[in-house]
């Protein structure tokens, strides 16, 4: 009866063509309690006053596009003066000043409001969360904030407004007559307040409809325990080969989760400061972006690594390694366009490394910081669309590489297939696995390297041999956590290693782990492991990459 309900269940998604957000709500089903704010009783229960003002359309100085010093580019509104729009008042601040705005009783939301064609609006309301509602104690629960305006909104709370790159919802504008469904809380606390304040928009914009804004539906919705799949709870399993892995995990507690799936080949995550995860796909040429305070995962950047017109010849042309520097700026490694990026915060992509002494780079696989903000990466041939006997691949070697002074300097070619790289916590070291496939069976060992003084490698050693191993997977990813012990995806699982080279055990899970990052709260451990992205709890910890940050 499941396999039969779950067939239709796919069915109704397929025909009614729902996101796959929308997907996963629907499966979890509903709320363990609704607050209705366009009642009397719901805003009475939260102790909300619905608050209104037209937002005015007015004339404002701007400057043209121009350069600041640090940036050349015309990027920055540092040029000429020019005359422009703005919309009038800026209401999204906590304490904005609302007291001369028009009451408004709950159950009149669904007046028209507004000047119309051209034109928005401001709601704002505080809420308290209550002790109870109905049955169900507040305190722990997840709270979501929900609105329907017609035709768009924005929603601020607490005077912050989410948004990044690629976000649809979750603040900003989720699209026509489109629910925006915002989080207020997965530990809530009774009494605990939130101001909230929603600008509406008529629209569609390029083609204004003859009417107002309103609101359709708005809502705070309260879930005991915000619904997760309970067969993607208590997986993996761990085995100790020595008696320290329980100091850098619980090995008698220990419990893998997976957060989503469905995808083709997930690879390079890092998390980002704003709190959430960005990780690729390299074989569908997307950027995803995990939130885990609402679960949801929604595509972050399209064409990640390639645009030619021969992709289909390629198996893996996206993104593979990602990483954060101290500006928050995104540093990509594209294996199509056999190059390293950084995304710049007003959009431009600056080339860090794109070949060694005129030749192409071969497909830049994996990425770290130095905590003075060098990067290095490796560079196999992996991404090429015939890997090692590639026509298109011009340097001799598969290298590991720093960026110093605008270009790729060679560190070390002595590796036949450097893939995953991470420092050790006080940067006297440089771990890189390889993997070379033309010998799998004699190459599946970790390489550990001294930093010297000016930044380069000394002479690299294997550090830990897998060929031990029978399976013929990959070394791939490796993370490092603050004592210093390594986890590294190898054959077979996630395996942990001492800061001395000794095996303390492995970890297994439904996929093998492609690669990790450090997030949350520093103690979570996420896991890209090729169709699903899974976390695990360790009681170490490690430092956000590329920017010596230390989560907490």
């Amino acid at each position: 009866m499941k396999t039969i309900t779950s067939t239709i269940t796919f069915l109704l998604f397929f025909v009614l063509g729902l996101s796959a957000q929308e997907q996963r709500e629907l499966a979890i089903g509903q709320p363990d309690a609704i607050v209705d704010l366009r009642t009397k009783a719901g805003t009475a229960l939260v102790g909300a006053e619905w608050r209104y003002s037209e937002a005015r359309i007015i004339e404002a100085d701007f400057k043209k596009p121009g350069p600041i010093k640090a940036d050349p580019l015309p990027l920055y509104p540092t040029g000429g003066k020019l005359r422009t729009h703005d919309v009038s008042p800026k209401a999204g601040a906590a304490d904005f000043d609302d007291h001369s705005w028009e009451v408004l009783d709950p159950t009149s939301l669904e007046v028209r409001r507004g000047a119309g064609l051209l034109s928005h609006v401001w709601y704002r309301l505080s809420v308290t969360l209550p002790e109870r509602v109905g049955d169900l104690a507040v305190a722990g629960s997840t709270v979501v904030f929900e609105i329907v305006v017609d035709d768009y909104s924005e929603v601020w709370v607490n005077g912050k407004l989410n948004r990044t790159f690629g976000q649809s919802g979750n603040g900003v504008a989720s699209g026509w007559n489109a629910r925006n469904r915002v989080f207020l809380s997965n530990n809530a606390k009774p009494g605990e307040v939130f101001h909230i304040a929603i600008l509406g928009t008529n629209g569609p914009i390029a083609d204004l409809p003859e009417n107002y804004i309103w609101v359709r539906s708005a809502t705070l919705d309260f879930y005991e325990k915000y619904p997760s799949n309970p067969a993607w709870q208590g997986l993996g399993e761990v085995v100790a080969f020595d008696k320290k892995l329980n100091d850098v995990l619980d090995t008698d507690a220990f419990s893998m989760t997976k957060l989503a799936d469905g995808f083709q080949f997930t690879e390079g995550p890092v998390w980002h400061p704003e709190g959430y995860l960005l990780f690729s796909d390299p074989n569908a040429n997307v950027i995803y972006r995990y939130d885990p305070t609402s679960h949801n995962v929604s595509i972050f950047m399209t064409k990640s690594g390639y645009k030619g017109v021969d992709i289909g010849k390629r198996h893996q042309p996206g993104s593979n390694g990602l990483a954060i520097d101290s500006e928050g700026r995104l540093l990509v490694c594209q294996h199509g366009n056999r190059q390293v990026v950084r995304h710049e915060k007003k959009g431009p992509v600056t080339v860090l490394a794109d070949n060694w002494q005129g030749k192409k780079l071969n497909s830049p696989n994996d990425l770290v910081l130095k905590s003075d903000g060098t990067v290095y990466f490796t560079d196999p041939p992996y991404g090429l669309p015939t890997n090692y006997a590639d026509p298109t691949k011009e340097t001799p070697h598969q290298g590991i590489y720093r960026i110093k002074n605008g270009s790729a300097e060679l560190l070390s070619a002595d590796l036949g297939g450097p893939n995953g790289i991470a420092f050790s916590p006080d940067e006297k070291w440089l771990y890189v696995g390889n993997w070379d496939i033309r010998d799998i069976w004699n190459t599946k060992t970790v390489w550990r390297f001294p930093v010297l003084t000016d930044g380069g490698l000394g002479k690299g050693e294997v550090f830990f041999n897998f060929n031990q191993t029978e399976q013929d997977e990959a070394i791939d990813g490796i993370k490092v956590d603050v004592a210093g012990n390594l986890f590294v995806s190898a054959p077979g699982g996630l395996w942990v290693l001492s800061p001395e080279g000794r095996l303390l055990g492995k970890i297994t899970g439904p996929e093998r782990p492609a690669n990790m990052a450090w997030g949350e709260d520093g103690k979570t451990l996420f896991l890209t492991a090729h169709t699903g992205l899974y976390k695990i709890k360790v009681k170490t910890g490690g430092k956000l990459a590329g920017n010596g940050l230390t989560l907490k």
